[in-house]
């Protein structure tokens, strides 16, 4: 179960952020015993592999901030999220087959799934709301955004690495921050739509 939560952690960071859950789990599974990947995710850990998503992520960093940029980037990322997402649910899943989880090790696909699915929700509410922040903003409010969007990934990550229990609770936050969020940009069309 605890598995389970540091995969959902990690694809809803996955969503927002490719780079850093992959970061997260590769980083500590080389240099800590918190995390232990199974042998088809130990490329993970790789110092090669560690290295080039770390110029990925620095990529990403700072494209990211950069209003109109922001929005090309989220069109490639569309793919590359999701299969982040699916990356990381499925290596902490694999994990917990090797700690003996019969259901896991009878359906290993459900991870993938439910790892991309995950990452490709949060993603498309990510894409639907920053064109939103720039228009609004006059692109202004990308960097402050995109640098929320990192350290709440970096939150999340760490949360379901070490502290898998609280994901719930990060989860419902960024939930209801979504929510908020979506009622703000409804109210503001809304209020441009209506004559003076």
């Amino acid at each position: 179960m605890l598995a389970a939560l540091t995969g959902l952690g990690l694809s809803t960071a996955a969503g927002l952020n490719a780079y850093i859950p992959l970061l997260m789990v590769g980083l500590v599974a080389n240099f800590t015993d918190q995390l232990r990947l199974p042998q088809e995710f130990a490329w993970l850990s790789n110092g090669w592999v560690l290295g080039i998503i770390g110029v990925l992520l620095l990529a990403e960093f700072v494209l990211d901030k950069v209003p109109v940029v922001d929005s090309v980037n989220d069109m490639i990322q569309t793919v590359v999220r999701p299969a982040s997402g699916g990356v990381v649910f499925s290596a902490t899943e694999a994990a917990a087959r090797l700690d003996g989880s019969t259901w896991m090790s009878h359906n290993p696909w459900l991870s993938w799934v439910l790892g991309i699915g995950i990452a490709l929700a949060v993603h498309v509410m990510k894409t639907t709301a920053r064109p939103v922040v720039n228009a609004s903003t006059a692109g202004v409010g990308a960097p402050v955004v995109s640098t929320v969007e990192d350290a709440g990934a970096l939150g999340m990550s760490l949360i379901a690495i070490f502290l898998p229990v609280l994901v719930i609770v990060a989860v419902a936050v960024l939930a209801l921050f979504a929510w908020w969020a979506i009622r703000k940009v409804r109210r503001r069309r809304a209020l441009r739509r209506s004559p003076v």
